[in-house]
């Protein structure tokens, strides 16, 4: 019988790790003693991320990979720039949000906010299963959102391409898109036999003026910590929203298809179950949302799939 694989021996990606919970995610990952790759748009900024966690970290293994999930074409190479055998896990984390009133295109041509947060994770997925499915029981963790909760997606406008564009709707409805991958993954996965699992995590309501200072990622001075304070009854900093995703990481007990978030009204607390959102019950709805992402990306990650019966 082999033995158990030590933390040592594994390797988890982290989208987004050069800020907010995509940096606590690292943070929290690196402190199990594992190798933590923060994927990164700026090779500067992942610097001065890595940085940080090995001052709070002592013997932190960390790297970075540039990754820019705006840029579908980019994201094979950027799998195979990992230059490792097997991938314990990814943390589908980076998200971003304009807030101009205008709308904007990936170099794809997709929304920004749809083509990016969602389409740039699928596509990623895509590459990285071979990874996931050369190591033993590795699992996605898809970062979504609370604000997605009161959203629903319009199938026939996933673009956002009609009149009423709305920045900070579209973002939220990106993120539910985002969580319904998640889910319909793990269906898939499940189907093809294989031993990767998909979970789905959502920080609650985490503010940058609740969460402690990591300099120069992240700098809180005493007047936000002042004005916050009033905050922190119902909210939490990104610290606390990133434990939802760690733990989707790190906890063999969760299982694939779960959602988890913070406890007290689904905004702050330590992680646990909850029960999925009713709009994240409409499997058809992910079904058909997986079938317009293929078409958009040319990919497919359920493709990738093998049974473990034949690995």
């Amino acid at each position: 019988m082999s033995q158990p694989r030590s933390a040592a021996d594994r390797v988890y990606l982290v989208t987004g790790a050069n800020a907010g919970i995509g940096y606590f995610t690292a943070e929290q990952l690196a402190g199990t003693g594992a190798t933590v790759v923060l994927g990164s748009r700026s090779a500067e900024r992942a610097e001065s991320a890595m940085d940080s966690i090995r001052a709070r970290v002592p013997g932190a293994r960390v790297r970075s990979v540039t990754l820019d999930l705006a840029d579908l074409g980019s994201l094979r190479e950027t799998a195979a720039s990992l230059d490792v055998e097997c991938l314990d896990a990814v943390v589908h984390n980076a998200g971003v949000l304009l807030e101009e009133a205008e709308r904007k295109l990936t170099v794809d041509g997709n929304e920004i906010h749809f083509g990016t947060n969602h389409l740039g994770h699928f596509t990623l997925t895509h590459w990285l299963m071979p990874l996931l499915e050369a190591a033993p029981g590795a699992r996605v963790v898809t970062v979504g959102s609370f604000a997605a909760k009161s959203e629903r997606l319009d199938l026939d406008d996933l673009q956002s391409s009609r009149a009423g564009y709305q920045a900070k709707r579209t973002y939220a409805r990106s993120k539910l898109a985002q969580m319904y991958f998640g889910l319909e993954l793990d269906r898939r996965l499940r189907a093809a036999g294989s031993a990767v699992t998909s979970v789905v995590v959502h920080p609650g309501g985490a503010l940058d003026s609740l969460t402690p200072s990591r300099p120069p990622v992240h700098v809180r001075n005493a007047g936000a910590m002042l004005r916050a304070a009033p905050a922190a009854l119902v909210l939490q900093g990104k610290h606390a929203g990133a434990r939802p995703a760690a733990r989707a990481v790190l906890d063999p007990r969760i299982a694939g298809g779960e959602l988890w978030g913070p406890r007290v009204f689904g905004l702050r607390g330590r992680p646990h179950r909850e029960r999925l959102w009713a709009q994240l019950e409409e499997a058809e709805t992910a079904r058909r949302l997986w079938d317009a992402s293929t078409e958009l990306t040319g990919v497919d990650p359920s493709a990738n799939c093998t049974s473990r019966e034949g690995s």
